[in-house]
């Protein structure tokens, strides 16, 4: 079936107003829950055959985050759609006001390959939870794993409601070339901007969660010890394949030492490997040999074992970095760590923000004023103190990027937004009111609207 005639058929099925009704929403909500729950092999299986992630990896960052969504709009769906009273004007009583969440209508959602049921389905739910219909396109690098997807929700909801559409380049860009209400992308910069641009042929409005350098910073005031292992843990989760990933470490010339052994010491403590559960391949041979090349072999601290074969490269720190290294000319999205170090806190939030503004930023810090000037001075899309990447994991923090790394945000109640235009409508009275806005105009009638005004 043609990708038009499907994008026909959910226009036609979109002016029934079925998606609008609420427990029509909650239905299918639930069940995709149920599918998602019962198929819960097939995906695994799924996203291990593209790049080795385990089953504990695949429940954790992936099915635990989509089935979490859906429970939050199960449970906050009547309120979320709610229309929304607020005050009402002395110029415009009597009268009353309110904002309506109105579904946009028909939804493209382009989905990443390195989280490919998160960051496919989790946006996928916003759209229905909101009362859209959904066209999804799951990167085509993660090919199983976006096969497991069409499978399960072609066959059991209907095309003209949801549909999975799978291919590469040729067909996003069919896709693209369609009018939509509403398209939200994930994956690169570069990639965002083609989205923004056909976007902008049919003025259609778009979320894009971008990417970008993620900086963590690392004060002497910091605790070291934990700053290491939260670093370890989130850098090399998915093998560094995770948008909000630390990019690079800043640290204090004075605990630079200190830190560096630190890292070392929970990666061999980790024993990230394949084989272990723990660890992941790199999608494909191009991004392994792009990762490859950005290390450079006279400045590894630890790791640096490239295995083509194997398609891994191991956790590897790179220390003695400088601003204009090649490891620090593009995000990384890899297993790479580089290592700069800093004298004065001020001038490293600067060097910060003399570049694109990223999509995370990490402090470690137990220093009021560092961590005041670190939340003030800073453009980010969002990040944590003393950790990296759990903010993603709170539902009432909007999710996504700024500038360079994106545009608009989602999670919870900002992921419904993400997909409702909020409709104001006045009510008015036909009974009280003064005619000081008709003609004729006079100077008394001036003098009131003034007042009112």
């Amino acid at each position: 079936m043609a990708f038009q005639e499907i994008l026909n058929k959910q226009k036609a099925f979109f002016r029934t107003q079925g998606t609008k009704d609420i427990d029509f929403r909650k239905q299918q909500l639930q069940k995709l829950k149920t599918i998602i729950t019962d198929q819960q092999q097939l995906l695994c299986a799924a996203i291990y055959q593209d790049f080795g992630k385990s089953e504990f990896d695949t429940f954790t960052t992936e099915i635990a985050f989509v089935l979490k969504d859906i429970d939050y709009y199960l449970k906050q769906l009547s309120n979320l759609a709610k229309p929304q009273k607020v005050s009402t004007n002395l110029f415009n009583q009597p009268g009353n006001s309110k904002i309506y969440p109105d579904p946009l209508g028909n939804t493209l959602v382009i989905g990443a390959w390195n989280y490919p049921y998160q960051l496919s389905l989790s946006p996928m739910i916003c759209a229905m939870a909101a009362g859209n219909t959904v066209i999804l396109k799951p990167s085509e690098l993660s090919a199983a794993s976006a096969a497991a997807m069409a499978s399960i929700i072609n066959q059991h909801f209907p095309a003209e409601y949801l549909f999975v559409a799978l291919g590469g380049v040729a067909e996003t860009t069919e896709l693209l070339a369609l009018k939509y209400d509403k398209i939200f992308f994930t994956g690169s910069p570069q990639v965002g901007k083609i989205v923004y641009a056909a976007a902008a042929q049919h003025l259609t409005p778009v979320t894009l969660e971008l990417g970008g350098k993620s900086p963590a910073i690392v004060c002497a005031s910091a605790d070291i010890a934990v700053a290491a292992k939260r670093i370890v843990w989130g850098k090399f989760l998915n093998a560094g394949q995770t948008c909000v990933a630390p990019d690079y470490i800043l640290v204090e010339d004075q605990c630079k030492e200190i830190l560096l052994q630190q890292l070392k010491k929970y990666i061999l403590q980790f024993q990230y490997a394949v084989a272990n559960n723990n660890y992941t391949q790199i999608i494909n041979e191009r991004n392994l040999n792009r990762v490859a090349a950005l290390i450079d072999k006279d400045k590894i601290y630890h790791g640096g074992l490239v295995d083509k074969a194997a398609r891994t490269i191991a956790p590897t720190i790179l220390h003695n970095v400088c601003w204009t290294d090649a490891v620090m000319q593009e995000e990384i999205f890899g297993p790479v760590l580089p290592v700069l170090s800093f004298s004065n806190y001020n001038d490293a939030l600067y060097q910060v923000l003399d570049h694109e503004k990223p999509l995370a930023a990490y402090l470690f810090s137990n220093n009021d004023d560092e961590k005041s000037a670190f939340t003030s001075i800073l453009s980010f899309g969002g990040g944590c103190i003393n950790d990296v990447i759990m903010h993603l994991g709170n539902e009432q923090l909007p999710f996504g990027g700024v500038g360079n790394s994106g545009m608009g945000h989602y999670h919870g109640k900002f992921g419904f937004d993400a997909f409702v235009h909020p409709k104001s409508v006045l009510d008015r009275a036909t009974w009280g009111e003064p005619n000081i806005k008709y003609p004729p105009y006079t100077a008394q009638k001036l003098k009131w609207i003034k007042r009112l005004m």
